[in-house]
């Protein structure tokens, strides 16, 4: 087992130096350089132009050194958490992700529990009970959360929850905790409103999710050593449980690395709907304006939970069955 971890980790390594790699090419992509955005902006503002500030921010960031300098010192920024100045905002791009990166991950850690918790009970019971009205209710459920799209199931439940109770589904705390340091009292009023955007988006993986494990399992239940386990004369709910369901979850496993990162790009439009202080919308607005640096910080980011969720899912999936860790 040691030895496979490691030979992950030496994949990872190299993966991470090629998305940051990618992320680089991003920010250089425009025309010129950032400062000279970023002078522009300040002209036609009609503000003064500092030079010293801006030979102080040329030496910074390497602008006038080759490109594998400024790789090499944006890099090393990176390693100390200053992943530069967003052009857009003014202020460092650690400032503004830090405020959102980690209520996006308590969102999306919370989702992605909220998912597995539904997911792979309702798969199992929709293959025990194949053809029956159970499997069909849950089909109908799985094919209606795949097919409608979370923004549309946003707008629908903001509705209700406003014309029955009266409540204003938006956002992640009330108006008096937005400002006010953590305690106590904020966590308590950051759960009350962490439910409802944790429904909307656990409901398309949710329904993707039950679909695998149902299949999967149907699939297994039919292998010889399944009735080989019943002849024993062992209990249907052993030979279910504790056979079956474990080679089943595989896929789900190795596709389980991909959920938060598959969340944040796919919770843009939820949250813009629902006013939430994710890092999604963040992006999207870099893109728009060409604030490379945030842009490309963002995009490093994603790809590191992303090759990081890969990871902690191999070594769940090696765990889970020998024959991988030993094939490998």
């Amino acid at each position: 087992m040691l030895q496979f971890i490691i030979r992950r980790l030496i994949i990872f390594i190299p993966m991470l130096f090629l998305m940051s790699v990618v992320a680089f090419a991003i920010i250089q992509a425009p025309p010129g350089d950032f400062l000279t955005d970023y002078i522009a902006q300040l002209q036609a503002t009609g503000e003064v132009v500092d030079e010293g500030q801006i030979e102080a921010l040329r030496d910074h960031y390497g602008l006038s050194q080759p490109l594998y300098v400024q790789y090499l010192k944006w890099v090393w920024g990176i390693l100390q958490w200053d992943l530069g100045l967003s052009l857009e905002w003014g202020r460092p791009v650690v400032e503004l992700v830090n405020d959102r990166l980690a209520m996006t991950i308590v969102l999306g850690v919370t989702t992605i529990l909220f998912t597995w918790t539904l997911a792979i009970p309702i798969g199992v019971l929709s293959a025990v009970k194949k053809y029956t009205v159970i499997d069909y209710f849950f089909t109908f459920l799985s094919y209606f959360g795949v097919g409608t799209p979370n923004f549309m199931i946003a707008l629908v439940a903001m509705w209700f929850a406003f014309s029955w109770f009266g409540i204003k589904a938006t956002g992640l705390f009330s108006a008096e905790y937005v400002a006010e340091p953590w305690s106590f009292g904020k966590v308590i009023d950051l759960l009350k409103h962490l439910w409802l955007p944790m429904l909307i988006l656990g409901t398309d993986g949710t329904a993707r999710f039950t679909r695998i494990v149902r299949a999967n399992l149907l699939d297994e239940m039919s292998k010889p050593y399944v009735e080989t386990a019943r002849a024993k004369g062992l209990p249907e709910w052993k030979v279910v449980l504790k056979y079956p369901v474990r080679i089943a979850l595989n896929p789900f496993v190795s596709t389980a690395g991909l959920e938060l990162p598959r969340l944040i790009s796919g919770q843009l439009i939820v949250a813009y709907v629902m006013s939430l202080p994710t890092i999604g919308p963040l992006l999207l607005r870099a893109l728009l304006s060409q604030d490379m640096y945030m842009a490309g910080s963002i995009v490093l980011i994603l790809t590191t939970l992303t090759l990081i969720g890969v990871l902690i899912s191999d070594i769940v999936l090696a765990a889970m069955d020998p024959r991988i860790r030993i094939g490998a």
